[in-house]
Formats: structure tokens, sequence, C-alpha cells
């Protein structure tokens, strides 16, 4: 059973409704001024796909007893749409779907229906289609790709800015191999000793793996933490104002759209249990969510052993191969390793693989040729 009433459940199903179809609009008038046939049709698949999501909500409404001819849309100003640029059509399409993503999340704490949160679910699983719209934005300002890559990737499935354990590995190796690379070009630089090469690195690349696993597990512990302060904070703050705390709510669900009426009797009902007030206050007020927490073990486990596998690159060579020919082979390994790291690193970021792997390769080259001249200034400047 819905802790809202009937006539409650018909505002946000009618909102449900009204929102799926002024998004299908923006899509269809982006597909109208659209000159490129393959864009157009994905927008239009797009549009399809939110009036899919519409009906779902009027079948609903249906069965509340509410006509569905009597629908009214809400209607576009099409003389002043006319007049934006694709890149502005997008930038309003990108404000309405994130006010629709956090109205769905605001409604998971409002209702408790299991066929409108199924609705939802299937919602927030139709809407990662979007994720295509990524291959139509190579030709549209970079901003506005940005914001896009923003909305329907990272942040409208709340993943964490590093992207997780993708996140920790790509970026332990980056550090592993970096920091390895540039020291055994500087040993090379120094001792010209395959042995004295090789040790440096293991002990480098031991330290290196360590260090990343520590870093990662106090980071993740830090982070959690300052999440569970908090919680703690809001507890209180819930403790010791409630009716603060009940307006606080109140207010957040009236910007949400619901009439003051709903809003305080929504709010009201939530705060009846404690544990569910903080939860939604949590979310709602603080935007934490149950997943919004890490696991430190696995940042570490992740961290280390990335940077282990990153610091080992540059050492391989020295295993099979001695003098000036061990020394550039690793040089050549470890700068491609350096564009194929790059490149991973756009699966968490909105950058091009190629600009973002040719990026961290330039990186490579002149961290190799620091290390090695300084070492070869310390050798002379030693043995003179």
């Amino acid at each position: 059973m819905s802790q809202a009433t009937k006539a409650g459940l018909e505002k946000i199903f009618m909102e449900n409704w009204r929102r799926e179809i002024q998004a299908a609009e923006l899509y269809e008038l982006s597909a109208k001024n659209e000159g490129d046939e393959r864009r157009r049709d994905i927008f239009l698949k797009l549009a399809n796909l939110e009036y899919k999501h519409a009906q779902m909500w009027a079948e609903k409404l249906e069965e509340l007893g509410i006509d569905n001819t009597s629908l009214k849309k809400p209607t576009l100003d099409n003389d002043n749409m006319s007049q934006l640029s694709s890149a502005q059509i997008l930038s309003n399409i990108e404000s309405i779907e994130t006010q629709n993503a956090n109205w769905y999340a605001s409604l998971r704490n409002i209702v408790d229906d299991e066929d409108v949160l199924r609705i939802i679910d299937e919602i927030d699983e139709d809407e990662k289609t979007h994720e295509s719209l990524d291959d139509i934005l190579h030709a549209q300002k970079k901003p506005v790709k940005h914001r896009l890559h923003s909305l329907w990737g990272e942040e409208r499935w709340h993943r964490r800015a590093s992207g997780g354990w993708v996140g920790d590995a790509i970026y332990g190796v980056n550090d592993g191999l970096g920091a390895i690379f540039g020291i055994i070009a500087g040993v090379a630089g120094f001792a010209h000793n395959d042995q004295t090469i090789l040790i440096s690195g293991f002990f480098g690349a031991l330290a290196s793996t360590l260090s990343m696993g520590a870093g990662a597990w106090l980071a993740a512990k830090s982070e959690n933490e300052l999440l569970d302060s908090e919680l703690s904070h809001e507890r209180r703050e819930i403790q010791d104002d409630p009716e603060h705390e009940l307006e606080e709510l109140k207010l957040l669900y009236e910007l949400k759209g619901l009439s003051p009426e709903e809003s305080n009797r929504i709010a009201t009902q939530v705060s009846k249990d404690p544990e569910t007030f903080l939860t939604t206050m949590a979310q709602e007020e603080l935007g934490i969510h149950e997943a919004s927490q890490s696991n430190p073990w696995s940042s570490a486990l992740f961290g280390s052993l990335s940077t282990l596998v990153g610091a080992i690159v540059p050492l391989v060579p020295f295993f099979f191969l001695h003098g000036l020919v061990a020394i550039v082979v690793a040089a050549a390994v470890s700068i491609l390793a350096h564009f194929v790291v790059g490149a991973l690193k756009s699966i968490i970021t909105v950058r091009g693989w190629f600009v973002s792997g040719l990026e961290m390769t330039l990186v490579g080259i002149i961290v190799g040729v620091v290390s090695y001249g300084f070492g070869e200034i310390g050798s002379r400047l030693l043995g003179g």
C-alpha cells in the first residue's frame, strides 16, 4: 500500500506523465532541427522511449479512474524553441532530464507501491540508453558534451567520481607505471647497471604498491567517516529540533512540485519513523544514498594490485635483456603502456580515448626524459 492517498497518487502520476511527455517533445524538436539522418533517428528513438514511459503513467492513472483522453499535454513555445541552436535545445533536455532523475529518486521515499517502484526501476534502466547520445555529440561544443556525459553517465547512476573499483584500478596502474618508469629512467641515467636498475625498480614497485593500498584504504575510510559524521549530525538535528527538520522536508517536497498540503501530509508520514526520516533527509538534503559509502578493503585491494601491475611493466624487459637494449625496450614498452592507460582513463572521464592516451604518453615521455637527464647529471657530478 502506498504512503500517498489516491488523490496524492493521482497528482504524482499526472506529474510523472507530464514530465515524460515534455522530454519526448523536446527530443522530437531536436530531431526536427537535426540535419544528419543518423542522429535524427537516435533522437526519435529517445522520444519514443519517453513516450513509452509516459504511457506507463497514463495506465496507472487509468487504474485510478482517470480517462487518458482527458490528459492535457504540456505545450512548448515552438516560436521561441525554433530560434534556439541544437546545443541550446540539448541544454534544455539536460535540465529536464536532471530534474526528472531527482524527481524519481525522491518518489522512492514517497511511495512504497511495488508496481510503482517497478516502473521507476524500468525507467532507470531505459534511461541508460541515453549514453548512445555520446555518438551524436562529436560535432557539438565540448561544454555540452561534458554536461550530457555527466547527466547520462556518471551522475545519473550515482557512481563514484573515480569510477568505483574501475577508477581505483586505472589510477593505480597509472601511478605504478609513472612512478617506476621515472625511477628506472633516473637510475639508468645514473648507474647504467642492469642489476641496480632492477633492484631499484623492484623496491620502488613494492613501496608504491604498499603506499597506494594504504592510501586508498585511508581515503575510502575517511570518506565513509565523513558520511557517517554527516548522518550523525543530521540525526542530532532531528532529535534536537524535529519541527525544523520536518519543515525542511516539506519545503523540499514543495520544490519538487507537490502542493503544500500534499508535502505536509507526506513529510509528516515520513517523520513518524525516525530511521525513515533520517534516511529521507540524508537523501533529500545531503544527497547521501545507501550506495554512497565505499568499501575501504576493496579500494585498497584494487589500488595496490593495479599499482603493482603498472609498476612491473617497465621492469619486465630487464628480466630478459641487458644493457642499452633493455633500457630502450623498457622505454618503448612503458611509453606504449602509458598510451593504453591513458586511453582506458576515458572510461571514467568525458575525454576521447585517443586524446587521453596521447596526453598520458607525453607525460610519460617527459617523466622519462627528465628523470634520465637528472640521473646523467648526477652521475657526472659525482663521478667528477
